[in-house]
């Protein structure tokens, strides 16, 4: 069986919302704007993330995700971990257990790595990658798209409505939601600036930039095999893993950072504690005699 390779920063959609059973309230405001046909409706950056959100919950319901004590786990946190304060949202890491190569973040935090990238990628790797899909948060880019497919499916149920509000997105909305959020790509400016996120993100914390590099060239190589069709597709508005690998290099060259990148030991596994050994001391009593006088 072919390994099914998944795009990076296809974001929550690559699983859709076709199922999804919540109902999401954004407020009678919002939602009588959509109902009387006014495309410029509020659409906050909390109505993103709460729609995110529940979608995200629905995924991890519905997918494998490492435990806390899971090795994938354990290395995600201790490679990620500690960066968790967005501007305006809050990040929060979990692993699916799932072979395909992908990472995905949402506009209300949510960082979702798949076992199959941490297989290929080191530890600087992913740090890149996924830097480069939470820039897609810091940027905007996942509010936009998302509010872009609510707007859209959400005025075609009002056109038809004969109701004078509409309390709740409902889960036939969501489904044509998750299906828009499918078709859509990023711009190719949007991966450009994720891109750059990306590398100001390891530069500012002292990693090593040209590890974006390498992790472009190993999804570039990737392309070249079995599912080159597949990633053709998936990639036709974005530029290829090949210039955006070369795109990382100019930087680094330009900073003065650049050189050749080495990938690390890739270790999936647990740590291995490291075991205590009391060694038993042996006592000597040394008795002493005392002479009478």
């Amino acid at each position: 069986m072919k390994k099914k390779f998944i795009v990076l920063g296809v974001l929550f959609a690559t699983f859709g919302f076709t199922k999804m059973n919540a109902q999401i309230n954004f407020g009678d405001k919002a939602i009588g704007a959509v109902q009387k046909g006014v495309t410029g409706f509020t659409f906050s950056n909390a109505d993103a993330a709460a729609l995110s959100k529940a979608a995200v919950d629905k995924m991890d319901a519905e997918h494998e995700v490492a435990a806390a004590t899971d090795p994938y786990a354990i290395r995600l946190n201790r490679v990620f971990g500690k960066y968790t304060a967005g501007d305006g949202y809050t990040l929060n890491y979990k692993v699916y257990k799932l072979k395909e190569v992908n990472a995905f973040a949402t506009a209300d935090g949510s960082v979702r790595v798949y076992s199959g990238l941490m297989d290929i990628m080191d530890d600087n790797e992913l740090l890149a990658v996924i830097g480069h899909e939470i820039g897609h948060v810091a940027n905007n880019d996942s509010r936009d798209a998302i509010k872009a497919a609510y707007k859209k499916e959400a005025l075609m149920d009002a056109a038809a409505s004969q109701s004078t509000k509409l309390a709740a997105v409902t889960d036939s909305q969501l489904g044509k939601i998750g299906s828009s959020i499918i078709d859509s790509k990023f711009s190719r400016k949007q991966e450009a600036e994720a891109d750059l996120y990306s590398y100001n993100f390891l530069k500012k914390n002292g990693y090593n930039v040209n590890a974006e590099e390498s992790a472009f060239r190993i999804l570039a190589k990737m392309s070249e095999g079995t599912e080159a069709s597949f990633i053709d597709q998936m990639m036709s508005s974005h530029p290829d893993s090949k210039q955006r690998a070369e795109d990382a290099k100019k930087r680094a060259e330009k900073d003065g950072l650049y050189k050749p990148y080495v990938q690390q030991k890739i270790v999936n596994t647990a740590p291995v504690a490291a075991k205590t050994t009391t060694a038993k001391k042996a006592t000597t009593t040394k008795k002493t005699t005392t002479k009478k006088k």
